[in-house]
């Protein structure tokens, strides 16, 4: 590990004072009073023309065209396998921005952080990347938190955008209000027990807000998935537990996808916590046989397995 990663990591030790500088040091682009934007591994790829993310293989999505952002810095869960810096807390913002104002700092924030590939990328994929066409609300925190996503949700929508919304489900009343174009609910336990140590939840009740969240998954319009996953020796175990609760949402895809020891989960979890891809695999079958899912796809480099009800999957792009 490089020293400037560890002293990012001790600095959760002694206390942070000036979160936003960590964040900057991270790698984020801050948009507004409390949204944020950061380009992804395959964004920077994807605009060299070096290769796509799974999200391109499954669904048809053009990674350099790809606006990573969050509304919210905020989480009510501390999970283990986060990369995030989830020992600090994030103060509640004085005052929130309209959604009309965040889309418009997220684009601006974007094209700042893709500015320094205009000579070293192929120019109509640089200029391409410049106008976003897709948004994963999915980075730092829980989107569902952002008392106004609905409307955020509806503003990219009316721009052009896809939107992909990946969410914790621990609030089922925004999870019943939003359409975006994908909606993700992560569940990473087959039950309370294993959520509680995964997730370190911040109020005990949030697993019955799971469970309601589930319950709305099913009569959503929009396309749905549901994403686990997977660490070694933590809840990697139970795949009938897992498809009984998958049964309550009958989602349209489900992803299974190996934690990675990435970022600030290296100092919650050993590297052994990551599974491979073929134990990712042999755990998306049998989740698919007690589910009557099929495999409809996989990426090895990114240790994914995606399955849906009939084996296939239609692009949104």
């Amino acid at each position: 590990m490089s020293r400037r990663k560890q002293n990012d990591i001790e600095q959760n030790d002694t206390g942070i004072t000036d979160f936003k500088s960590l964040l900057k040091k991270q790698g984020y682009s801050l948009a507004g009073r409390h949204s944020a934007v950061k380009t992804c591994l395959w964004l920077r790829r994807s605009i060299k023309d070096e290769g796509e993310c799974y999200k391109s293989v499954f669904y048809g999505i053009h990674s350099h065209r790809c606006l990573q952002m969050t509304p919210t810095l905020m989480c009510n869960q501390k999970c283990l396998h986060c990369w995030r810096p989830t020992e600090v807390d994030v103060p509640m913002p004085v005052g929130w921005d309209s959604p009309v104002e965040i889309v418009g700092s997220s684009i601006e924030s974007q094209r700042k952080l893709i500015s320094g590939f205009g000579g070293s990328a192929p120019l109509e994929r640089w200029q391409e990347g410049n106008d976003p066409k897709h948004v994963a609300i999915s980075l730092s925190g829980e989107p569902t938190l952002f008392p106004h996503l609905h409307e955020l949700v509806d503003e990219f929508n009316k721009q052009g955008f896809t939107t992909f919304v990946v969410s914790n489900g621990t609030v089922p009343e925004m999870i019943a209000k939003i359409n975006p174009s994908q909606l993700y609910m992560s569940l990473d336990a087959p039950e309370r027990e294993t959520y509680e140590k995964v997730c370190l939840p911040k109020s005990l009740s949030l697993w019955d807000n799971i469970l309601r969240s589930l319950e709305i998954l099913k009569s959503k319009e929009t396309r749905t998935v549901i994403r686990i996953t997977l660490i070694k020796g933590v809840n990697m175990f139970n795949s009938k537990g897992f498809a009984e609760l998958i049964k309550i949402a009958e989602p349209d895809y489900i992803e299974v996808k190996a934690y990675m020891h990435l970022g600030f989960s290296r100092k919650r979890l050993p590297r052994e916590a990551m599974p491979s891809h073929s134990e990712v695999m042999e755990f998306s079958k049998e989740l698919a046989e007690h589910l009557d899912y099929k495999i409809a796809g996989d990426v090895e480099v990114s240790r994914v397995v995606l399955l849906s009800k009939d084996g296939s999957v239609s692009h949104l792009m």
